[in-house]
């Protein structure tokens, strides 16, 4: 390692050697994020954040100003209902209509903490409906926290980065696992994390036709809803809508977050909407671990009543209003994030002049959007190696390998943390790396 780099290389040495990660392209998010935070603690010099997906936009008045009001009438000395408080059920339920175009009914749309919560309580009922079937299979790259989830519930799955397998590529792909019959639930996100890739339309009917021809549950992790900024999603009831595989079966679960689109994550709160067909069918082998063998049924009393009891009364009227607000056309939350994408293309930019290379580069056959998340290279150094040298530069990121791509050269970063007056300071640490390490 060259000694003379932006943040003391010495320090940088020392605490990852007393990390105990033996290869920091295997380190999982929040592994990085503590390694990071004990290198500026010890050095007083702050890092170019862009290892973890953290909002990095005010939260919108109309969340703050609800979940006030509401805490003011009292809610906090009560247990909020598992179903959910029926201000955000109903306002989810036109959500889905105005900007997914799809018909639900406000009993199948059910908030929970978050969509990482979401989506163990999917796991929890979905990959339990029947007892010949193993588990998951995983579109990757993906959200790394979703596969330990399984782990820790003891669930098969399998995986395949789809980089490859776009378009045409994609059915004799997909195939190859589902007809195996032992895939019970099939997730990928949209946008993708990490990627930032978008299934076409054409994609996703091949998803859903498929995941219907072999009784599969399709879970579809919508995180980054309308943050494809290459089209305008954010007008309620006008095309073009965001696209969803619920246009084309009939067993899907969406994950919405607060998170990202709304800029609300440190409340924790999201909802799960289940196709009707769904909620309502009748699994036998539910019976073994839930008192209904009905889907609905024993994802709000089964599996989010153990996890939780319920979510917090204030984040749900909170979320609830500001998804009134959208599905009113009086606040246009996907304008509001678009600072994400401008944030993408100045930083791709730096990094591309600079030497990097953007890994998942094309959606097909366009250039991918510019987002939340891009991913990049650098020549002749594999992602652990350029993970572990960019640290005495000053940037942090996460390994691709850990979100399931076959690209063990690549990184992903995040553009949330990285604010327009922090490019100067990126653009000079780069421009000595790319000094020290030109081929």
């Amino acid at each position: 390692m060259v000694q003379s780099t932006p943040i003391d290389s010495k320090i940088v040495g020392e605490q990852i050697a007393l990390s105990n990660l033996p290869d920091l392209g295997y380190a999982s998010i929040r592994e990085i994020v503590r390694l990071v935070n004990k290198i500026e603690q010890l050095t007083g010099e702050k890092f170019i954040r862009m290892e973890m997906g953290v909002p990095g936009l005010e939260p919108p008045e109309i969340g703050i100003e609800a979940e006030i009001a509401a805490l003011h009438k009292g809610v906090a000395s009560k247990y909020p209902n598992i179903e959910g408080v029926p201000e955000l059920k109903r306002e989810t339920m036109r959500f889905a209509k105005l900007f997914l175009n799809i018909d639900v009914n406000e009993e199948a749309c059910i908030p929970c903490v978050g969509s990482m919560q979401g989506a163990m309580a999917a796991f929890m009922v979905a990959n339990r409906s029947d007892r010949n079937k193993l588990g998951t299979l995983f579109i990757d790259p993906g959200f790394p926290v979703q596969k330990q989830q399984c782990r820790v519930l003891g669930h098969d799955f399998e995986s395949f980065d789809v980089y490859d397998y776009r378009g045409e590529k994609l059915r004799p792909k997909l195939e190859s696992y589902l007809s195996t019959g032992k895939i019970s639930t099939l997730l990928y996100s949209n946008p993708n994390n990490p990627s930032w890739i978008c299934f076409t339309e054409d994609e996703l009917r091949t998803i859903g036709t498929l995941a219907d021809k072999y009784d599969v549950i399709v879970i579809e992790d919508l995180a980054y809803f309308g943050m494809d900024f290459r089209k305008d999603y954010s007008q309620p009831g006008q095309e073009p809508y965001q696209p969803t595989v619920a246009n084309y079966c009939s067993h899907w679960l969406l994950l919405i977050s607060s998170s990202k689109a709304f800029s609300f994550a440190g409340e924790r709160v999201g909802t799960l909407i289940i196709s009707d067909k769904l909620f309502n069918r009748v699994y036998p082998d539910l019976k073994r671990y839930y008192t209904s063998d009905e889907f609905g049924y024993s994802m709000i009393y089964g599996a989010l009543y153990a996890l939780s009891s319920g979510v917090c009364h204030s984040a749900q009227y909170g979320l609830a209003a500001m998804m009134k607000a959208a599905n009113d056309g009086q606040f246009n939350f996907v304008e509001m994030v678009k600072e994400y994408g401008r944030r993408a293309h100045e930083l791709k930019k730096i990094f591309i002049e600079n030497g990097f290379n953007i890994v998942y580069d094309t959606d097909i056959d366009q250039p991918v959007a510019d987002g939340f998340y891009f991913t990049l290279s650098y020549p002749g150094l594999t992602g652990s190696a350029l993970l572990e040298h960019l640290l005495y530069y000053g940037v942090s990121a996460i390994s691709l390998i850990i979100t399931g791509s076959t690209r063990i050269e690549g990184l992903r970063a995040c553009v949330s943390q990285i604010h327009p007056t922090l490019y100067p300071v990126l653009e000079s640490r780069l421009r000595q790396f790319h000094k020290d390490f030109s081929i």
